[in-house]
């Protein structure tokens, strides 16, 4: 499995960090990026879980919208999730892209804007075959979003991977996970 990394952020995180301590931000979100093989497309799938360090988790899959107060750290590592237990509920945002034939690629990204004053925004995530296909589908995506809602003027941000099916199944992985949350 070769995996082939992409990322580019066109803003500068400090400076969002800076203004949105003003508001004191009250949730940080890590953007994890990971890619993952296995004999079946599944267990590529939780390859991709446990190389992002966030496996063994009951994923909730959220709709795209960014709370107040937020800060998201695009340069984040699996350690930078809040730990939970074993089944606990992680509540995210993700792509997952599979490739099971020798040759194919898989590539997954999120893109998100985010208010620098408040720390409001939007994620949007895609998948695909070729990191171009993915990158222009982030970025109409977003526009979409923003132009919806009337927004403008924000600058989006991008974590892209991708992978190429060598041997055996393959997935490319990028996630935002919010928080985790037990069974009580």
């Amino acid at each position: 499995m070769s995996a082939v990394s992409a990322d580019h952020t066109d803003i500068d995180l400090t400076i969002h960090d800076r203004r949105l301590s003003a508001v004191r931000a009250s949730l940080r979100i890590p953007i994890l990026a990971s890619t993952g093989a296995g004999p079946t497309a599944l267990a590529a799938f939780d390859a991709a879980l446990l190389s992002g360090g966030i496996a063994n988790y009951n994923l909730v899959r959220l709709s795209s919208v960014i709370p107040p107060a937020t800060v998201i750290d695009a340069s984040a590592v699996a350690s930078s999730i809040k730990p939970g237990g074993w089944g606990d509920r992680l509540y995210c945002v993700f792509a997952r892209q599979d490739a099971t034939t020798r040759g194919d690629e898989a590539w997954a990204g999120i893109s998100w804007v985010q208010d620098p004053e408040t720390g409001a925004g939007l994620f949007v995530e895609h998948e695909g075959s070729s990191e171009a296909h993915v990158r222009r589908d982030l970025a109409a995506s977003i526009d979409a979003l923003c132009r919806n809602r009337g927004i403008s003027g924000l600058v989006a941000q991008s974590r892209v991977i991708g992978t190429i099916c060598e041997t055996e199944p393959v997935c490319a992985l990028v996630m935002a996970p919010y928080q985790t949350a037990g069974w009580d």
